[in-house]
Protein backbone atom coordinates (compact mmCIF):
# COMPACT_ATOMS: atom_id res chain seq x y z
CA UNK A 1 0.00 0.00 0.00
CA UNK A 2 1.44 3.08 -0.84
CA UNK A 3 1.73 5.68 2.06
CA UNK A 4 -0.36 8.84 2.28
CA UNK A 5 2.71 11.05 3.10
CA UNK A 6 4.49 9.95 -0.14
CA UNK A 7 1.55 10.70 -2.32
CA UNK A 8 1.07 14.39 -0.21
CA UNK A 9 4.95 14.71 -0.53
CA UNK A 10 4.46 13.88 -4.84
CA UNK A 11 1.52 16.03 -5.60
CA UNK A 12 1.49 18.73 -3.50
CA UNK A 13 4.99 19.41 -1.82
CA UNK A 14 6.55 18.33 -5.34
CA UNK A 15 4.37 19.60 -8.04
CA UNK A 16 1.93 22.03 -5.48
CA UNK A 17 -1.18 21.10 -7.21
CA UNK A 18 -4.25 23.52 -5.94
CA UNK A 19 -8.12 22.90 -5.81
CA UNK A 20 -8.59 24.75 -9.19
CA UNK A 21 -6.06 23.64 -11.55
CA UNK A 22 -6.10 20.24 -13.82
CA UNK A 23 -4.06 17.46 -12.99
CA UNK A 24 -3.79 14.31 -16.03
CA UNK A 25 -2.52 10.66 -14.34
CA UNK A 26 -0.64 9.02 -17.63
CA UNK A 27 -0.35 5.13 -17.21
CA UNK A 28 -0.05 2.11 -18.28
CA UNK A 29 -1.46 -1.39 -18.11
CA UNK A 30 2.03 -2.56 -16.04
CA UNK A 31 1.61 0.25 -13.57
CA UNK A 32 -1.94 1.25 -13.66
CA UNK A 33 -2.78 0.42 -9.71
CA UNK A 34 -0.22 2.73 -8.77
CA UNK A 35 -1.57 5.40 -11.51
CA UNK A 36 -4.66 5.07 -10.04
CA UNK A 37 -3.18 5.68 -6.21
CA UNK A 38 -2.46 8.99 -7.72
CA UNK A 39 -5.16 9.69 -9.71
CA UNK A 40 -7.30 9.04 -6.37
CA UNK A 41 -5.39 11.61 -4.19
CA UNK A 42 -5.35 14.00 -7.05
CA UNK A 43 -9.25 13.89 -6.94
CA UNK A 44 -9.20 14.68 -3.47
CA UNK A 45 -7.52 18.17 -4.24
CA UNK A 46 -8.64 19.13 -7.70
CA UNK A 47 -12.17 17.84 -9.54
CA UNK A 48 -10.53 18.37 -12.49
CA UNK A 49 -8.32 15.27 -12.32
CA UNK A 50 -8.30 12.76 -15.39
CA UNK A 51 -6.14 9.13 -15.93
CA UNK A 52 -5.52 7.54 -19.28
CA UNK A 53 -4.33 3.90 -19.10
CA UNK A 54 -1.91 3.23 -22.38
CA UNK A 55 -0.40 0.14 -23.90
CA UNK A 56 3.64 -0.06 -22.70
CA UNK A 57 5.74 1.59 -24.87
CA UNK A 58 8.19 -0.20 -26.34
CA UNK A 59 11.22 1.43 -25.20
CA UNK A 60 12.61 4.03 -23.40
CA UNK A 61 12.19 7.71 -24.97
CA UNK A 62 9.15 5.96 -27.71
CA UNK A 63 6.38 8.24 -27.76
CA UNK A 64 2.77 7.62 -26.16
CA UNK A 65 0.20 7.57 -28.98
CA UNK A 66 -0.72 11.20 -30.72
CA UNK A 67 -4.13 11.27 -28.62
CA UNK A 68 -2.40 11.10 -25.29
CA UNK A 69 0.35 13.11 -26.13
CA UNK A 70 -2.07 16.10 -27.52
CA UNK A 71 -4.29 15.68 -24.12
CA UNK A 72 -1.38 16.61 -22.33
CA UNK A 73 -0.60 19.44 -23.92
CA UNK A 74 -4.31 20.27 -22.03
CA UNK A 75 -3.49 20.10 -18.28
CA UNK A 76 -1.71 21.98 -15.57
CA UNK A 77 0.07 19.26 -13.45
CA UNK A 78 0.57 15.90 -14.86
CA UNK A 79 2.21 12.15 -13.44
CA UNK A 80 3.61 10.19 -16.22
CA UNK A 81 3.80 6.73 -14.11
CA UNK A 82 4.68 4.19 -16.88
CA UNK A 83 7.50 1.10 -17.07
CA UNK A 84 9.06 2.63 -19.60
CA UNK A 85 10.30 6.32 -19.47
CA UNK A 86 8.51 9.48 -21.31
CA UNK A 87 10.67 12.25 -19.64
CA UNK A 88 12.54 11.88 -23.02
CA UNK A 89 9.47 12.42 -25.41
CA UNK A 90 8.55 15.12 -27.98
CA UNK A 91 5.20 14.73 -26.25
CA UNK A 92 6.56 15.44 -22.73
CA UNK A 93 8.79 18.47 -24.23
CA UNK A 94 5.99 19.78 -26.10
CA UNK A 95 3.23 19.70 -23.07
CA UNK A 96 6.09 21.44 -20.61
CA UNK A 97 6.21 23.75 -23.53
CA UNK A 98 2.84 24.59 -22.69
CA UNK A 99 3.49 25.54 -18.91
CA UNK A 100 2.65 21.97 -17.67
CA UNK A 101 4.10 21.09 -14.87
CA UNK A 102 5.37 17.41 -14.94
CA UNK A 103 6.93 14.33 -12.85
CA UNK A 104 7.80 11.45 -14.49
CA UNK A 105 8.10 8.06 -12.51
CA UNK A 106 9.40 5.16 -15.14
CA UNK A 107 9.40 1.67 -13.42
CA UNK A 108 8.12 3.16 -9.82
CA UNK A 109 7.13 0.81 -7.88
CA UNK A 110 5.52 1.00 -4.32
CA UNK A 111 8.54 0.50 -2.00
CA UNK A 112 10.67 3.28 -4.29
CA UNK A 113 7.65 5.70 -3.92
CA UNK A 114 7.59 4.84 0.30
CA UNK A 115 10.77 4.91 0.96
CA UNK A 116 12.29 8.22 -1.69
CA UNK A 117 9.58 10.76 -2.22
CA UNK A 118 8.64 12.08 1.54
CA UNK A 119 12.24 13.74 1.54
CA UNK A 120 13.34 17.02 2.59
CA UNK A 121 12.47 18.90 -0.46
CA UNK A 122 14.23 22.00 1.15
CA UNK A 123 17.32 20.45 1.21
CA UNK A 124 17.80 18.77 -1.71
CA UNK A 125 16.37 22.11 -3.76
CA UNK A 126 19.55 24.10 -2.01
CA UNK A 127 21.84 20.68 -2.73
CA UNK A 128 20.93 20.95 -6.49
CA UNK A 129 21.04 24.30 -7.19
CA UNK A 130 24.61 24.71 -5.55
CA UNK A 131 25.98 21.69 -7.96
CA UNK A 132 24.14 23.41 -10.69
CA UNK A 133 25.58 26.65 -10.17
CA UNK A 134 29.17 25.31 -9.61
CA UNK A 135 28.63 22.95 -13.16
CA UNK A 136 27.01 25.82 -15.20
CA UNK A 137 30.86 27.69 -14.55
CA UNK A 138 32.66 24.49 -15.21
CA UNK A 139 34.46 23.87 -18.68
CA UNK A 140 35.40 19.94 -17.96
CA UNK A 141 34.20 17.00 -15.65
CA UNK A 142 36.25 13.94 -15.16
CA UNK A 143 34.53 10.39 -13.41
CA UNK A 144 37.59 8.03 -12.14
CA UNK A 145 36.69 4.79 -10.25
CA UNK A 146 39.50 2.15 -8.61
CA UNK A 147 37.44 -0.16 -11.56
CA UNK A 148 38.81 1.42 -13.96
CA UNK A 149 36.81 4.17 -15.05
CA UNK A 150 38.14 7.03 -16.51
CA UNK A 151 36.42 9.63 -18.65
CA UNK A 152 36.26 13.36 -19.15
CA UNK A 153 33.39 15.79 -20.34
CA UNK A 154 33.23 19.13 -21.98
CA UNK A 155 30.16 20.45 -19.81
CA UNK A 156 29.25 22.74 -23.10
CA UNK A 157 25.71 25.02 -23.60
CA UNK A 158 23.10 22.44 -22.82
CA UNK A 159 20.34 22.94 -20.32
CA UNK A 160 20.82 21.22 -16.87
CA UNK A 161 18.41 19.29 -15.06
CA UNK A 162 17.48 19.03 -11.55
CA UNK A 163 18.31 22.31 -10.47
CA UNK A 164 14.67 22.78 -8.50
CA UNK A 165 15.97 19.51 -6.79
CA UNK A 166 12.06 18.07 -6.95
CA UNK A 167 10.13 21.50 -6.90
CA UNK A 168 8.48 21.36 -10.14
CA UNK A 169 6.36 24.70 -9.12
CA UNK A 170 6.61 26.96 -11.81
CA UNK A 171 5.00 26.63 -15.53
CA UNK A 172 7.40 23.97 -17.45
CA UNK A 173 9.02 22.27 -14.55
CA UNK A 174 9.81 18.67 -14.65
CA UNK A 175 11.70 15.98 -13.43
CA UNK A 176 11.61 12.63 -12.31
CA UNK A 177 9.98 11.57 -9.13
CA UNK A 178 11.77 10.81 -7.08
CA UNK A 179 14.11 13.39 -7.37
CA UNK A 180 17.57 13.69 -6.54
CA UNK A 181 20.31 14.32 -9.53
CA UNK A 182 21.75 16.79 -11.33
CA UNK A 183 22.40 16.13 -14.76
CA UNK A 184 23.72 17.34 -18.42
CA UNK A 185 24.47 16.33 -21.69
CA UNK A 186 27.90 16.99 -22.67
CA UNK A 187 29.48 18.41 -25.60
CA UNK A 188 32.14 16.37 -25.87
CA UNK A 189 33.20 13.25 -24.09
CA UNK A 190 35.89 10.64 -24.11
CA UNK A 191 37.42 7.86 -22.18
CA UNK A 192 35.84 4.64 -19.91
CA UNK A 193 32.97 4.21 -17.78
CA UNK A 194 32.56 1.04 -15.82
CA UNK A 195 28.89 0.45 -15.14
CA UNK A 196 28.86 -2.01 -11.72
CA UNK A 197 25.83 -1.14 -10.16
CA UNK A 198 22.75 -1.21 -12.07
CA UNK A 199 21.76 -1.23 -15.90
CA UNK A 200 18.03 -0.78 -17.40
CA UNK A 201 16.26 -3.99 -17.33
CA UNK A 202 19.13 -5.85 -16.33
CA UNK A 203 18.79 -4.77 -13.18
CA UNK A 204 22.19 -5.14 -10.86
CA UNK A 205 24.78 -5.94 -12.80
CA UNK A 206 26.48 -9.59 -12.67
CA UNK A 207 29.71 -7.99 -13.07
CA UNK A 208 31.07 -4.69 -14.58
CA UNK A 209 30.25 -3.65 -17.74
CA UNK A 210 32.74 -1.60 -19.47
CA UNK A 211 32.32 0.95 -22.55
CA UNK A 212 34.72 2.83 -24.52
CA UNK A 213 34.16 6.15 -25.71
CA UNK A 214 35.40 7.84 -28.19
CA UNK A 215 34.26 11.63 -29.77
CA UNK A 216 31.09 11.56 -27.64
CA UNK A 217 30.00 7.72 -28.91
CA UNK A 218 30.41 4.28 -27.15
CA UNK A 219 32.68 2.31 -30.05
CA UNK A 220 33.26 -0.67 -27.84
CA UNK A 221 30.81 -2.66 -25.18
CA UNK A 222 32.33 -5.74 -23.26
CA UNK A 223 31.28 -7.51 -20.06
CA UNK A 224 29.45 -10.73 -19.46
CA UNK A 225 26.12 -9.06 -20.29
CA UNK A 226 26.91 -6.17 -22.95
CA UNK A 227 25.77 -8.27 -26.08
CA UNK A 228 22.16 -7.67 -24.75
CA UNK A 229 22.43 -4.18 -24.73
CA UNK A 230 24.86 -3.91 -28.09
CA UNK A 231 21.33 -5.32 -29.55
CA UNK A 232 19.21 -2.80 -27.80
CA UNK A 233 21.30 -0.22 -29.12
CA UNK A 234 21.79 -1.63 -33.16
CA UNK A 235 17.76 -1.63 -32.91
CA UNK A 236 17.89 1.88 -32.85
CA UNK A 237 20.97 2.28 -34.75
CA UNK A 238 24.12 4.65 -34.78
CA UNK A 239 22.85 7.11 -32.71
CA UNK A 240 22.02 4.88 -29.57
CA UNK A 241 25.64 5.15 -29.22
CA UNK A 242 26.12 8.78 -27.95
CA UNK A 243 26.61 9.93 -24.83
CA UNK A 244 23.78 11.49 -23.63
CA UNK A 245 24.77 12.44 -19.89
CA UNK A 246 26.19 12.70 -16.88
CA UNK A 247 24.70 12.88 -13.58
CA UNK A 248 25.50 12.87 -10.15
CA UNK A 249 22.98 11.00 -7.40
CA UNK A 250 21.45 13.37 -4.19
CA UNK A 251 18.41 11.62 -2.70
CA UNK A 252 19.21 11.05 0.99
CA UNK A 253 16.58 8.16 0.72
CA UNK A 254 17.40 6.38 -2.07
CA UNK A 255 19.84 3.14 -2.17
CA UNK A 256 21.03 0.68 -5.20
CA UNK A 257 18.45 -1.90 -5.94
CA UNK A 258 18.48 -3.05 -9.54
CA UNK A 259 15.96 -0.27 -10.97
CA UNK A 260 17.29 2.80 -12.47
CA UNK A 261 15.02 5.52 -11.79
CA UNK A 262 16.05 4.87 -7.86
CA UNK A 263 19.42 4.29 -8.04
CA UNK A 264 20.84 6.73 -10.50
CA UNK A 265 19.38 8.93 -7.27
CA UNK A 266 21.98 7.52 -4.75
CA UNK A 267 24.44 9.75 -3.33
CA UNK A 268 27.48 8.70 -3.56
CA UNK A 269 26.67 7.22 -7.33
CA UNK A 270 27.54 8.80 -10.95
CA UNK A 271 25.67 7.28 -13.87
CA UNK A 272 26.26 8.29 -17.67
CA UNK A 273 23.79 7.52 -20.49
CA UNK A 274 23.65 6.79 -24.27
CA UNK A 275 20.84 7.51 -26.29
CA UNK A 276 18.48 11.01 -26.52
CA UNK A 277 19.35 14.11 -24.98
CA UNK A 278 17.06 16.23 -26.70
CA UNK A 279 15.56 16.93 -23.30
CA UNK A 280 18.67 19.12 -22.33
CA UNK A 281 18.57 20.99 -25.33
CA UNK A 282 21.13 18.25 -27.80
CA UNK A 283 19.58 17.15 -31.17
CA UNK A 284 20.01 13.41 -31.13
CA UNK A 285 16.71 12.41 -31.22
CA UNK A 286 16.36 8.69 -30.80
CA UNK A 287 13.27 6.57 -29.15
CA UNK A 288 16.23 5.26 -26.57
CA UNK A 289 17.82 6.63 -23.26
CA UNK A 290 19.80 4.38 -21.16
CA UNK A 291 21.25 5.36 -17.73
CA UNK A 292 24.43 3.05 -16.77
CA UNK A 293 25.12 3.87 -12.62
CA UNK A 294 28.65 3.69 -11.27
CA UNK A 295 29.38 3.06 -7.76
CA UNK A 296 31.63 5.33 -5.39
CA UNK A 297 33.45 7.46 -8.15
CA UNK A 298 35.75 10.48 -7.80
CA UNK A 299 34.71 13.18 -9.30
CA UNK A 300 36.24 16.04 -10.76
CA UNK A 301 35.44 19.82 -11.74
CA UNK A 302 38.05 21.80 -13.80
CA UNK A 303 41.00 19.47 -11.76
CA UNK A 304 39.21 20.32 -8.36
CA UNK A 305 38.26 17.40 -6.27
CA UNK A 306 34.18 16.83 -5.42
CA UNK A 307 33.45 13.78 -4.86
CA UNK A 308 35.77 10.96 -3.32
CA UNK A 309 34.69 7.28 -3.13
CA UNK A 310 31.54 7.94 -3.52
CA UNK A 311 32.22 11.07 -0.10
CA UNK A 312 31.64 14.45 -1.17
CA UNK A 313 34.21 16.43 -0.22
CA UNK A 314 33.79 17.71 3.64
CA UNK A 315 32.20 21.49 3.47
CA UNK A 316 31.23 20.97 -0.28
CA UNK A 317 27.65 21.63 0.41
CA UNK A 318 26.46 25.02 2.20
CA UNK A 319 25.41 24.61 5.71
CA UNK A 320 21.59 24.96 6.52
CA UNK A 321 19.71 27.81 7.54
Amino acid sequence: MINKKALEAALVRSLGLRPQESCLIVTDTIKEPIGRSFYDFARTITARAAIVVIEPTREHAAEPPADVAEKMCCFDVQLLITDRSLTHTAARRKASAKGARIATMPGITEEIINRCLDIDYKTLRRNSAHLCVLLAQTKTVRVTTALGTDISFTVGKNQFFGGEGGVFDKPGDYGNLPEGEVSFSPAHSGGVYIVDASFPDLGLVESPLAFKVKDGKVYEISGKQSSSIVKRLDQVGPAAYKIAELGIGLNPKAKIIGNILEDEKVIGTAHIAVGNNCSYGGSNDVPLHLDGVIRAPDIYIDNKKIMQRGKFISGFFPKSE
